[in-house]
């Protein structure tokens, strides 16, 4: 089940509102652990088994390390990550490690090969093991005491806004108010969450939907058949597709929880009006970026290494490994040297050498880069990545004949505007005032009828097309 379906939209989530807001404050939680495994179970029934009893391990475990001598401590966390790392090599990553090794095998000239079964990928596997990883850790740490009961953690895992697709909430940032969070489920908080919910929704829908479908028929296509126009329209339409889409879903997450009471760290900020690789990352999956630091970086070094090279080694390997995490495929990894390379190169110059140049030039500039970075990402292989890119350029024989609709064209200028207006002040703050500020009775009519034309136009195109790609899979 995923949250822009007819079935959520129209039955999940409507019930579960409903129980939720007339639930009594000490069953909320337990419906929300009941609610989220459903969620689960819809579309992965067999993988919740795993879920849960992963759970009642790293609940057991956490107490474990919580409670022991200090020499103790650290020999419980590390079996909790092997643990909780395994699981997710086993789902997915088992299959590439095969995959390569039999193809390294073919190469030395041997006849054998590794009998394997293909392993299915759960989704959002890569997100709930993030959560799990932070939570043991911090109990490590001393930041946060584990919980007390086993419903409060399978709230944290289980909290079936962030379960899918994320963002990635660090045990710190909410632990308080799985506990208690009566102060924050207010009636404003509802109507801002249902806001924020159908404007991610509206995102999703009615752009990154359009985005996608010329995306996939292009990238579909041979490299060597696409002409040069085709090439840049196939991957300006997957660069607002994954943005639209992702932050889309971000939103709707972000509304979600805040209907429940629950208020999760933002997971976007504009990210393409970035001046430098080095600030998209501070504003592209921000959750991420975070998690990356606090959990992998830091404990690498970070800044504090006695060479400039160990720090840039730091960088790569993170960037590398956050490559690998999004999906089982030499492209990702290629993906994220590709940008942990830049983030080294803007530490070594290409900072002050932009600094020289004026900021729409920047952005413009900063642009391009990311947008072959995804040309990476989208490929099915570094062979057809390598090939789409030198179609760009022109190298295609241009014998694919495709119309490229109005409306894509349309979508595009949209997405354009959309992601550039952010550069300037006014629009930041009258996004702000949409997004974060409290309501008044004009803002609150004047959205309340945004938001229902937007909501009608979606379930209008959910309800006329079968095409609503889940683009979290691959994760």
């Amino acid at each position: 089940m995923v949250f822009s379906s007819i079935l959520f939209l129209l039955y999940f989530l409507p019930a579960f509102m409903l129980l939720y807001f007339f639930a009594d404050p000490k069953y909320k939680n337990y419906l929300i652990v009941a609610g989220s495994i459903f969620f689960y179970m819809w579309g992965a029934p067999k993988f919740v088994l795993v879920i849960v009893a992963s759970i009642i391990l790293d609940y057991y475990l956490s107490h474990l390390i919580y409670s022991s001598h200090p020499d103790r401590k650290k020999r419980w966390l590390v079996i909790s990550i092997l643990i909780n790392v395994s699981i997710l090599l086993y789902f997915k990553y088992s299959n590439f490690f095969v995959e390569n090794v039999n193809a390294m095998l073919s190469n030395l000239g041997s006849t054998s090969h590794i009998k394997w079964t293909n392993v299915a990928l759960p989704i959002g596997i890569s997100f709930f093991t993030f959560h799990e990883l932070s939570y043991i850790i911090d109990v490590y740490r001393g930041v946060n005491k584990p919980m007390k009961k086993i419903s409060d953690y399978a709230v944290y895992i289980l909290l079936f806004p962030q379960l899918i697709a994320g963002p990635i909430i660090r045990y710190k940032e909410i632990s308080h108010q799985i506990l208690d969070r009566t102060h924050q489920d207010t009636i404003d908080n509802k109507l801002l969450g249902l806001i924020r919910f159908i404007i991610g929704l509206a995102k999703k829908v009615l752009i990154a939907n359009v985005l996608a479908a010329q995306a996939d028929l292009l990238f579909a296509v041979p490299s060597n058949e696409l002409s040069t126009w085709q090439a840049w329209i196939g991957i300006l339409a997957y660069t607002f597709q994954i943005y639209f889409d992702f932050s889309g879903y971000s939103d709707m997450a972000i509304g979600l929880a805040l209907m429940m009471g629950f208020k999760f760290p933002e997971n976007f900020d504009n990210p393409y009006i970035a001046q430098n690789i080095t600030e998209f990352w501070r504003r592209w999956h921000m959750s991420l970026g975070r998690w990356m630091r606090d959990y992998l970086y830091i404990p690498l070094g970070g800044n504090k290494v006695d060479t400039a090279w160990r720090l840039y080694f730091n960088l790569w390997i993170v960037f590398i490994i956050s490559g690998f995490w999004h999906g089982a495929s030499w492209n990702f990894i290629a993906w994220g040297a590709y940008h942990g390379l830049f983030l080294i190169c803007d530490r070594l110059f290409l900072i002050k050498l932009f600094s020289r140049i004026g900021k729409p030039l920047r952005i413009a500039i900063n642009f391009i880069i990311v947008m072959f970075g995804w040309v990476l990402f989208r490929a099915k292989d570094l062979t057809h990545a390598i090939q789409y890119a030198k179609s760009m350029f022109g190298s295609g024989d241009a014998s694919f004949d495709t119309f490229i609709d109005n409306k894509v064209y349309a979508m595009l200028v949209l997405s354009i505007i959309i992601c550039t207006l952010a550069a300037f002040n006014k629009i930041i703050r009258l996004q702000n005032n949409i997004l974060f500020e409290k309501l008044s009775t004009p803002k609150t009519i004047s959205l309340t009828l945004t938001c229902i034309v937007l909501f009608i136009l979606c379930l209008g195109s959910l309800a006329t097309s079968a095409y609503n790609p889940f683009i979290y899979f691959r994760f």
